[in-house]
């Protein structure tokens, strides 16, 4: 009997030895994680602390912030603009290089350029040119003009600018057919400056569809605009494909 509980004496304080070990390894591993834990807080708080530093040292520097908005003055037409140098030689050939050869005969006091059609038409292979009217007036009921089918065609636009450089101007064109888009042109003219004598610009040659779902009546809408979306030329209109050409066009 005593040897049997000198042996479970033995085991128990075995178990208690090994149960402490186990009870203090946690404990310093517990206390790693508590202090791990309270070295990243601090590192989090002092990166907070910098951002708010920095974010505070941005609102306090005079440089960073906007300045009031510059005083550019009144705005000047292109004449005025080219007349207030014209005794610097530096400046004026600088202006000339910018601007190119302007007409001064072209330009006016007004501040806005202006760009007037005039000359609109259709060039095909083979035929008259088609001229199209100019002032344009809308008539949903006629077609403005008639293309065969197959056929070659291509637009040839004059136009005149005065007053003032027109910058970025736009050819767009875009199609309809029974209500549904089936087309968009959109081509990049250039910058114009003012002169008498009229810009004359053509466009790439397009074949016009062929076959029997092409033919018939389309819608369009054609517009010249530049850069500022100021719209010099729209106009909306129908014109229809047909197998031949119209026998009046002969």
């Amino acid at each position: 009997m005593p040897a049997a509980v000198g042996i479970f004496s033995a085991s128990k304080q075995d178990g208690l030895k090994k149960n402490g070990r186990n009870n203090n390894e946690e404990a310093r591993e517990e206390k790693k994680k508590n202090n791990k834990k309270f070295v990243d807080d601090n590192e989090a708080k002092n990166n907070n602390v910098d951002d708010e530093n920095e974010v505070d040292e941005e609102d306090d520097n005079p440089k960073l912030k906007p300045e009031k908005e510059l005083d550019l003055g009144p705005p000047l037409s292109l004449k005025e603009q080219l007349e207030k140098d014209k005794d610097d030689e530096s400046l004026r050939r600088w202006k000339e290089q910018l601007l190119g050869s302007v007409d001064m005969s072209a330009l006016g006091e007004m501040e806005a350029a202006e760009v007037k059609i005039e000359r609109l038409s259709i060039v095909c292979r083979g035929r008259p040119d088609i001229v199209l009217p100019i002032p344009f007036v809308s008539n949903p009921k006629s077609s403005l003009f008639i293309l065969k089918e197959g056929s070659r065609y291509r637009l040839k636009f004059s136009f005149t600018v005065s007053h003032n450089v027109v910058s970025g101007l736009n050819y767009t064109n875009t199609v309809w057919k029974t209500g549904v888009k089936v087309e968009k042109t959109k081509v990049m003219l250039g910058t114009f400056s003012p002169r008498k004598d009229p810009y004359t610009y053509e466009l790439e040659e397009e074949t016009t569809p062929s076959g029997l779902f092409a033919r018939g009546s389309y819608s369009a809408t054609t517009k010249l605009v530049d850069d500022d979306g100021k719209a010099y030329l729209a106009m909306n209109y129908h014109f229809e494909i047909k197998k031949n050409w119209p026998s009046n066009n002969s």
